[in-house]
């Protein structure tokens, strides 16, 4: 009962202590609590049955938040003329790069280690959270059965490149841009833009405030209930296939229906939907974080992971401007649509303010949220076509 008190409630600490610590802040939640929860599962204070109320977490946690982070989309008011072009060159960017870091990198990695067992795999998770984010990878980790290990050597290098990769625009990468491609729309505000395609929390810098109000919790119950309708419709439809099927089946069926759902009016206008299913993701975090063994990592196979990921994350950005540059796109669009894709959604606004260009406020959230929706196809798409032929 302990555990799961701390697997459910550290996670709202960490949110307060990153609201009131800007030092804490600048790390991130989910880096935070991977810290936590490898202290909790590599110190000894585990109990010997927390393999069964982890196994049931990791099973309910992630198909009830996908859902959850998708219902606040609405594609039907997407600026598909604006951003279309933009969405398909990056995403064709990311793919590229992960499939040709995938053949460059793996010569020099041990196929008989867990990495090298894995390495099709690894692609899948980062076609996932390139494409989508952090629910993506946290799926695709699932639908693949990847070692926890493998999964927190990956994620953790992932935040931290990207990191990087968030200072390199905002240091010196956007002025390039704009002298290489052109911007012209710098400063301007697109009146003729659609309505946000996804609910205000979003933007909100303190999501999780009055949350637990009658206004905001009440209609928030709706959503986990028709998430969990979801989970069950997918669940049963995995019965229809083989065994070793159908947490893929389940994990795309969750998606379909989700998109699926935002269609649904009641449904999309549900404000606190996303930020629920981030705080699941949240949980997630440390739950899998505890259940991985450090002195399992394989730091010699782990530094190409880290060069893969580098070359996967600033090869996708040049290659996606490179791409801009021939199809005429403007600057700024491309990289909020980059930082969409690699950072993900969430990132947006504070992206566009350092630009000082709120235009592109609207393409940028949308293009992170067509992310989330298609990043679990992708991963598993990409991680089955590169997988080794026995």
């Amino acid at each position: 009962m302990i555990l799961i008190l701390i697997y459910l409630l550290m996670p709202a600490l960490v949110i307060w202590l990153c609201e009131k610590y800007k030092i804490l802040n600048k790390l991130g939640p989910i880096l935070l609590l991977y810290i936590v929860g490898a202290i909790i599962g590599n110190t000894g204070l585990m109990p010997e049955s927390a393999a069964k109320i982890q196994d049931i977490m990791m099973t309910v946690i992630i198909p009830i938040a996908i859902p959850l982070m998708l219902f606040s989309c609405d594609f039907k008011r997407w600026d598909i003329r604006g951003a279309l072009l933009t969405l398909v060159t990056g995403v064709f960017a990311v793919v590229v790069t992960i499939i040709a870091g995938y053949f460059i990198f793996k010569p020099y990695i041990d196929p008989a280690t867990v990495i090298g067992r894995q390495f099709n795999n690894i692609a899948g998770l980062m076609a996932g959270v390139y494409t989508g984010g952090t629910p993506n990878m946290a799926a695709i980790k699932i639908m693949l059965q990847v070692p926890n290990e493998t999964y927190i050597m990956v994620h953790s290098y992932d935040m931290l490149i990207s990191f990087m990769y968030m200072i390199f625009l905002l240091s010196v990468g956007v002025n390039f841009f704009r002298k290489v491609i052109g911007n012209n729309k710098t400063g301007k505000t697109k009146t003729e833009e659609p309505h946000m395609p996804v609910s205000n929390a979003e933007l909100d810098e303190h999501p999780y405030h009055n949350f637990f109000s009658r206004r905001n919790f009440i209609p928030l119950l709706g959503a986990i209930g028709v998430a969990a309708l979801i989970f069950a419709v997918s669940g049963a439809m995995s019965l229809l296939f083989p065994a070793n099927s159908q947490i893929v089946v389940i994990i795309l069926g969750i998606t379909t229906l989700g998109i699926a759902a935002s269609f649904i009016n009641p449904v999309r206008r549900i404000k606190k939907s996303f930020d629920a299913g981030m705080y699941l993701i949240y949980i997630f975090s440390i739950v899998v974080a505890s259940m991985a063994d450090v002195t399992k990592l394989d730091l010699v196979g782990g530094f190409y992971i880290f060069l893969y990921i580098v070359f996967a994350i600033f090869g996708s950005l040049f290659l996606h401007l490179l791409l801009a540059k021939i199809f005429r796109l403007d600057s700024d669009t491309v990289v909020i649509a980059s930082v969409a894709l690699i950072n993900s959604a969430p990132f947006v606004p504070m992206m566009a303010a350092a630009m000082k260009n709120k235009s592109v406020i609207i393409s940028g959230l949308t293009i992170g949220l067509v992310g989330y929706a298609v990043g679990n196809y992708l991963g598993f798409i990409i991680a089955t076509f590169l997988k080794p032929v026995m």
